[in-house]
Formats: structure tokens, C-alpha cells, sequence
């Protein structure tokens, strides 16, 4: 026995949706004929897919299972299609990224090329700024960019917490104004500082200005003072935190993909996808390892606190242990 693909996404579809009705007015088709489907998807399986919940209708432990499946099956289908028809598919596409997130164009990069391996890619790695305003003049197809979401090429695909970051041996000077490591004015980082200092009546200077992000790194190695940045793709020697030397807060910064009103193609489309799906998986990862470095820094003031309680107390014993000898 074969499974019927159109059924399968129709399955597929009445889930994502929320309903048969949903699916029905989806896809063109009367509520009868998606029910149709339906039972007989169930009568090729050979077991109960739904369940009645209310008016509506909710999935079985089986029909959840069914369902990771299908998707599965659909993928593969659409995969196969889209590599064979992929392979003739010529021309030139241009992408932009910022440096913070661009760990995750490897896996991005190498399956686009799998799919259209006869599509050339020019890949361009800069600011913010310079990303989202090329993309709207049309000298980039697509851009990953930080901020910039108000702009209308841009869709927002989650968001980034912002941290300090120091050298391992940094230690800011009490009674001084903070040195601050940055890149030009336009930097949405540098701007982002600057505004939660002021907002703090925190004083600061720039200790160390750069136009490239290596120089930045430099100038935090060699101690000149802090930087506000995410805490993505970080050389070794630095540290970060959310309040590094207590420090404010910097709150988060919108993640977003921009894409010229000028670009079309299954093959754009395509780039998109395995773009917006890559970051999501990178700031899923981020999110979950600002969260981890967090909850070590709670662990580690508490045990501070614990042995400095331990210590008040053993001192206390000796000097009563004195007093009575």
C-alpha cells in the first residue's frame, strides 16, 4: 500500500491551520472532500488519527506520530523535486550577512549550493547599516541584519540579547569614567551603550575607536575597556555578561532579513528560507547560552556569599575561643 502525497499535505495542512474547515478554505476544496481525505488516510493506517475536542477535532497519540511523518515524507518529496529542477537552475545571487551572525552561513551556504549548484554566490560581510541600505537600492538580494526593522524590506526573525564585553583581566577603575571600545557613530551597538550609560548616569569616554571589528577585538584584548555587542562568535581571551562589571542592562536588539523588492526566483526563495530557518537555530543556541552563563554567575556569587558568611563565622569562633582562654 502507497500513501496518497496529496492526502498527506492536506493532513498536514488541516493541522497547521487548526482545522478541516481551515484546510478546506486553504486549498480550494469543500469540507466534505477534506473529511474524505481524511478517512481515508485513517483506513489506509489502520488507526484512529483524531479525536473529538469540543466542536472541533484534535490529533491522537497516533495521529501525532503520523503527522511527524508525513512532514517527513512531504520533505523528502519536495527535496527530490527541488534538487532535480535545481540543478539547471543558473544565475547569480548576492547575500549579506553581519559579522555577530555569521557562523550560521556554512550550513546555510553549502545546502543552497546542493540544491543549485549552478548558482553563484557573492557574499558580502559588513555593518548593519551598509547591509540594509544596500539591499533597499538593490545591490544585495538578501542581508541578515541587526535593527534596521523598521525598514520596509525588512522581516523580523527574533531577537538577540546585547552583553558587555571585556578582557579576562579587565578591571574598570573606581572613580573613573568608563573606557568604552567601539566601532564608528553609526554603530548600533556603540549607540545602544551610550544610551543605557547616560540613562544611568554612568560617565564614560572612548578609549578606543575602530572601523573594523578585528580592531575592536585588539583594543579589548589589549585592556583598553569594554564593548557592548552580542555575545556571538567571540575570540578567545574576552569575557561577557548582561551587567559584566555591573554594568546596565542593554535589553535586546531585533534580528531581521531584508530582501530587495528587485529579487524574485524559486531560487531567492529558497535562500531566504534556509537563511530565516538558520537563524532561528542561531538564536535559539545564544538564547539558551546567555541564560547558561547567567546561572553560572548566580551559582558562583552564592558560593562567594557562602564562604564569605563562613568565614565571618569561623573568625567570630576564634575571637570568642580568645576571649575565654
Amino acid at each position: 500500500m502507497n500513501l496518497d502525497l496529496d492526502t498527506l499535505r492536506t493532513f498536514s495542512a488541516a493541522h497547521d491551520l487548526g482545522g478541516l474547515a481551515q484546510a478546506a478554505e486553504r486549498l480550494g476544496r469543500t469540507p466534505s472532500a477534506i473529511s474524505l481525505q481524511m478517512k481515508r488516510l485513517q483506513d489506509d493506517v489502520g488507526v484512529a488519527l483524531f479525536r473529538k475536542r469540543g466542536r472541533g477535532l484534535a490529533l491522537t497519540e497516533a495521529g501525532e506520530v503520523a503527522l511527524q511523518y508525513a512532514r517527513r515524507i512531504l520533505a523528502l518529496n519536495d527535496e527530490l523535486l527541488e534538487t532535480m529542477q535545481g540543478a539547471s537552475v543558473a544565475g547569480h545571487i548576492r547575500i549579506g550577512c553581519t559579522m555577530d551572525l555569521s557562523s550560521m552561513l556554512p550550513a546555510v551556504l553549502s545546502r543552497f549550493t546542493a540544491l543549485y549548484p549552478q548558482m553563484q554566490v557573492e557574499l558580502r560581510i559588513e555593518g548593519n547599516a551598509a547591509l540594509a541600505e544596500a539591499t533597499e537600492r538593490s545591490q544585495i538580494d538578501l542581508s541578515v541584519v541587526l535593527g534596521h526593522e523598521e525598514r520596509a524590506a525588512a522581516t523580523k526573525v527574533g531577537e538577540v540579547e546585547l552583553v558587555w564585553i571585556s578582557a579576562e583581566n579587565y578591571v574598570p577603575q573606581t572613580g573613573q569614567a568608563l573606557p568604552l571600545a567601539a566601532l564608528g557613530p553609526r554603530c548600533i551597538f556603540r549607540r545602544r551603550a551610550i544610551e543605557q550609560l547616560d540613562e544611568k548616569a554612568m560617565a564614560y569616554r572612548i578609549a578606543a575607536n575602530s572601523p573594523s571589528l578585528d580592531g575592536l577585538w585588539l583594543a579589548l584584548l589589549g585592556g583598553l575597556g569594554v564593548t557592548a555587542r552580542t555575545a556571538l562568535n567571540l575570540p578567545q581571551g574576552l569575557v561577557w555578561g548582561r551587567s559584566l562589571h555591573d554594568l546596565p542592562a542593554l535589553g535586546t536588539l531585533p534580528v531581521t532579513l531584508h530582501r530587495s523588492a528587485a529579487s524574485s526566483g524559486v531560487a531567492m526563495d529558497r535562500m531566504a528560507s534556509l537563511l530565516a530557518d538558520g537563524l532561528v537555530g542561531l538564536l535559539s543556541s545564544a538564547k539558551t547560552e546567555v541564560m547558561k552563563n547567567a546561572s553560572m554567575k548566580t551559582v558562583a556569587k552564592s558560593a562567594a556569599k557562602t564562604r564569605h558568611l563562613m568565614y565571618d563565622a569561623t573568625n567570630e569562633s576564634t575571637l570568642q575561643q580568645r576571649m575565654h582562654s
